[in-house]
């Protein structure tokens, strides 16, 4: 197991995504341990009961399911944000999180403008190939694209890109 970074805090995207292509381990594998609030964990287990990934994350001991402290900051941001992005985020700041992985735009903003250093699923998978725990990065990205996952044609091809098979 390796452990490349300290608190990271992840929403459900990632979670949901990487379950659906059986990755869900490379959160553990890259990361150690993540924090979740308790929006994503129900997001992800109690409404997402019977889907992909549901079992695994509920069950898995690396996922910790924090509260939030500041309800009055995530009201605030559930003016632009879902509520996982919203505890996401105020999680993140109260725990001083080295990392957060998020994949929606308006999310990464509010997060960047808070100095949190942000991720998302695509640059888990760029981690996953520069530590040679995913061999093709055209293969995921095509694996994520068949399960549902959005990717715009120029953002695949900068993933490519860096990943060194453009």
């Amino acid at each position: 197991m390796r452990r490349t970074h300290g608190l990271v805090v992840a929403n459900s995207s990632v979670l949901i995504h990487l379950s659906r292509v059986g990755r869900l381990d490379l959160l553990e594998r890259i990361f150690g341990r993540i924090v979740i609030p308790k929006a994503v964990y129900r997001e992800c287990v109690v409404e997402g009961r019977g889907r992909p990934g549901a079992e695994e994350i509920a069950s898995a001991p690396w996922i910790e399911v924090r509260s939030i402290s500041s309800e009055a900051l995530k009201r605030s941001f559930m003016f632009l944000l879902d509520e996982g992005e919203a505890e996401v985020i105020v999680l993140a700041i109260e725990a001083g999180a080295d990392l957060v992985i998020l994949d929606e735009r308006e999310a990464r903003l509010v997060a960047k403008s808070f100095g949190l250093k942000v991720t998302g699923t695509l640059g888990v998978l760029l981690r996953a190939k520069r530590l040679g725990l995913v061999k093709s990065m055209k293969e995921e990205l095509e694996r994520l694209k068949a399960a549902g996952f959005r990717l715009s044609a120029d953002l695949e091809e900068k993933a490519l890109r860096e990943a060194g098979e453009a």
